[in-house]
């Protein structure tokens, strides 16, 4: 969509925030009061972002088709949205005739070292990833941006031979970098 704004946007599984959107006016909203004078507008209020979390959440039980899930948190921004999609999963799990299990674990991914691609991603924490073998496993990401580090660990999960592999992402940051990995659920700046 570089450059073009003939283009429909492709809304596919999120929600499209386009370049232009100059956001809503910060006195619709309560901040923090150390955020003044640094904000223009707010661009996604909490209440969206919780709804697209839960709609997620939905999507992902349908998904996975009520299945245990072995969860993979990203680290450290993928924290808080994390926690927020798993209490969602669990109420429809709880709220379902069907139990589904879910299991959490962190992990945090090297792939730069001050702003610079080392080319090489490592994988730090986590239980050993031969327990996915066999597993429907939940990647939650807070941001995909160019979507290699995520196409990395995809590489390096597969090889322990899990049964499923999704990926949720918060945001997708919209790049001339990007090599084209979208995630499962998302919301999406466009």
């Amino acid at each position: 969509m570089a450059g073009s704004s003939e283009e429909a946007p492709d809304y596919g599984r999120g929600v499209v925030i386009m370049d232009d959107w100059p956001g809503y006016d910060l006195n619709l909203f309560t901040y923090p009061q150390h955020y003044y004078g640094d904000l223009e507008c707010v661009l996604i209020p909490h209440g969206i972002i919780v709804d697209r979390i839960e709609r997620l959440a939905k999507d992902i039980m349908k998904d996975i088709g009520y299945s245990d899930i072995m969860v993979l948190c990203v680290l450290k921004g993928g924290y808080k949205f994390c926690a927020d999609l798993v209490e969602h999963l669990k109420n429809i799990s709880r709220n379902s005739d069907r139990f589904v299990s879910m299991k959490v674990d962190f992990i945090r991914l090297k792939s730069y070292r001050n702003d610079q691609s080392m080319g090489e991603m490592q994988i730090i924490g986590g239980d050993d990833l031969s327990t996915l073998a066999g597993k429907n496993v939940l990647i939650v990401e807070d941001v995909v941006g160019t979507g290699r580090t995520m196409k990395a660990l995809l590489s390096n999960i597969e090889k322990y031979k899990p049964n499923m592999v999704k990926v949720a992402s918060l945001l997708v940051k919209r790049t001339p970098r990007s090599d084209g990995f979208r995630p499962d659920s998302h919301m999406r700046h466009q």
